[in-house]
């Protein structure tokens, strides 16, 4: 059975889901067609709107610097407003679990590898840990996590100049463990506060933690650990961490498993949904019919059974090499493997990276082109179908991990993908 949208997002992601509830603003009926779970899974959990421009020093107010930016950049062509709109979509949907919709200006968040990145949004669980804060603070590792070492990040924290002081200890996690992911283990230990044997006795989790970790604290007015303070009670573990030690306690942004990255995928699929909009879940798009310059219908793999999706608009937000929403190969070069959108890139293979490790790599700026509408333009420039917009990783035009500007360019080009789909797909209707 056919199934018909006004709006069809493809890719479950950052963008494609804001994309998909911008649309579903506009009263269009919108569906999103995801396959794979976000790569957001393993991401930070942190909002970059601009953190670096060919500086190592970090940009201190993102807005004064888009002007900077070179016209192909996604800033550029989605233009200013849009990035304030897609910060202002992401405070409505996140409301108070994170901080820095106060003000333009980056805060600085320590990571688990020592450094501070240059950041818009944090989860508040986050923001006792800021740079900015002369407060002393205590960095706390666990022998149990070989990954992650408080005393290494301490080191790197003072060798990056932040001004207050820091020390950085390892302790032992409450209890005994099987062997399996112990990152995971530990949170939910927490969240439900599992009772554990402590020195002797039976007590929570939480309180045999702060237990463990009171004794190093001194003069440190507040404490970081791993970001594995719980996932659906991460408040809670907090509140009674800093209860139990007399300080408030932070969490650091780490590697995967991430819960912030968790925590906002969640965030953002509850959103979706109070949107009203539909999820195709596990199925990926396989192919597309045409007609006219104008996509009709994209082709859905359904457990081995191919189903049409008709729609008057598509969203593109399948991510960018990460998210396979851009593929390679020595034959047929860089491809945009769904609708074989044109992206610009050297013919010769030697030309795709720089020799320096940590140069301007070429491979981070291939993408689709846009225009100002977020729709995909072919090598003459002209719209690949006047139906079909981009939104996200997706769109090349600039190395968003350098430049720690990822999270906002998927704000920004999904608020314009996502609001121009419906508004386009409402005079549609109203034409028929």
């Amino acid at each position: 059975m056919a199934i018909r949208e006004d709006v069809i997002v493809i890719g479950g992601g950052l963008a494609g889901s804001v994309a998909a509830i911008e649309a579903a603003e506009t009263g269009a009926s919108v569906r999103l067609v995801t396959y794979k779970k976000s790569t957001l899974r393993h991401a930070s959990g942190l909002i970059d709107v601009l953190g670096y421009n060919g500086s190592d020093d970090p940009i201190t107010d993102p807005f004064a610097a888009l002007e900077n930016l070179p016209a192909d950049h996604p800033y550029s062509v989605a233009g200013e407003a849009a990035v304030h709109d897609g910060l202002d979509r992401f405070d409505e949907i996140v409301g108070d679990s994170y901080q820095g919709d106060h003000t333009d200006t980056n805060a600085l968040i320590p990571t688990f590898g020592g450094a501070v990145k240059p950041t818009a949004r944090y989860p508040a669980a986050a923001a006792a840990g800021i740079a900015s804060d002369d407060r002393p603070m205590l960095i706390i590792g666990f022998e149990e996590m070989t990954e992650y070492n408080g005393s290494m990040l301490a080191d790197h924290l003072e060798a990056a100049g932040v001004p207050f002081d820091v020390e950085g200890v390892e302790c032992s996690f409450p209890g005994e463990y099987v062997n399996d992911s112990r990152v995971t283990r530990f949170a939910k230990r927490l969240d439900i506060n599992e009772n554990v044997e402590y020195e002797g006795r039976t007590t929570g989790a939480r309180e045999a933690l702060a237990n463990e970790i009171e004794p190093h604290v001194g003069d440190a007015e507040r404490v970081g650990l791993p970001a594995f303070l719980g996932d659906d009670h991460t408040d809670e573990v907090r509140t009674d961490l800093e209860r139990h030690l007399g300080v408030d306690v932070f969490e650091i942004p780490m590697g995967p498993p991430s819960y912030p990255g968790i925590r906002l995928s969640d965030q953002l699929k509850d959103a979706v949904d109070e949107a009203g909009v539909r999820i195709s879940a596990g199925n990926p798009v396989v192919g597309f019919e045409a007609e006219d310059g104008e996509i009709q219908s994209v082709t859905v793999d359904s457990k081995g059974r191919e189903v049409p999706y008709h729609a008057d608009e598509y969203v593109l937000a399948t991510g960018g090499l990460v998210g396979k929403g851009i593929d390679s190969g020595r034959e047929e070069g860089v491809t945009e493997p769904i609708f074989d959108c044109h992206i610009p890139h050297p013919e010769d293979r030697y030309d795709w990276f720089d020799k320096e490790a940590f140069g301007d790599q070429p491979f981070a700026h291939f993408g689709v082109v846009v225009d100002e509408t977020m729709r995909p333009l072919s090598a003459d420039d002209a719209p690949e179908f006047d139906n079909l917009r981009a939104a996200g990783a997706v769109i090349g035009g600039a190395d968003t991990v350098a430049e720690k500007s990822q999270s906002g360019v998927s704000l920004a080009t999904a608020v314009v993908a996502g609001e121009r789909a419906g508004e386009r797909a409402a005079k549609h209707e109203v034409s028929q």
